[in-house]
């Protein structure tokens, strides 16, 4: 189940946490504490979901970005870019992902040097897999998230990025 979340309400609580973070660090340390709780709780799902799946985290993560690309398909260096990983990692990451199947190197289409990495059928069907998976044990979890942890999490998200409620600057 998705919560639909009343935008005036919460940006009210939005810009009373604001307010606390300036003036309560208490308050504003209790949102950090509960957003870093529900990130890590989903992120341990997903990676407990991949490993099922035969993926380490790691490669889980690569194919997301992969799939995610705008092209399904990404150079080496940017996926290791995305991947806050060493170019040589990521090639033996890519390496790994070519022998299982999921991902095929392919050439450039502007420049024939280039190599990159496009996911196959069969990488699309494990993260498919995978993300039914999260998706059941997540929504058990929320379930058990009080509204407030939720509005919490969702601020210190968007304090994170940088999104604040209220007139533009």
């Amino acid at each position: 189940m998705i919560d639909v979340i009343d935008a005036t309400r919460l940006g009210s609580r939005i810009k009373a946490m604001e307010r606390a973070h300036r003036k309560d660090k208490h308050q504003y340390f209790k949102g950090i504490a509960t957003a870093r709780y529900v990130l890590r709780k989903v992120f341990r799902i997903v990676e407990e979901q991949a490993k099922e799946a035969g993926l380490d985290s790691i490669a889980h993560q690569a194919l997301i970005q992969i799939y995610g690309s705008e092209d399904k398909r990404l150079r080496v260096k940017d996926l290791a870019d995305r991947l806050d990983i060493s170019p040589a990692f990521g090639s033996n990451l890519t390496r790994a992902l070519v022998e299982k199947g999921f991902v095929e190197r392919i050439r450039g289409d502007e420049d024939l040097r280039t190599t990159l990495v496009a996911i196959t059928e069969a990488g699309s069907e494990v993260l498919h897999r995978i993300d039914e998976a999260v998706s059941y044990h997540v929504d058990y979890f929320t379930h058990q998230l009080s509204r407030e942890e939720r509005e919490m999490t969702v601020y210190i998200m968007m304090f994170y990025v940088g999104i604040t409620f209220g007139p533009s600057k």
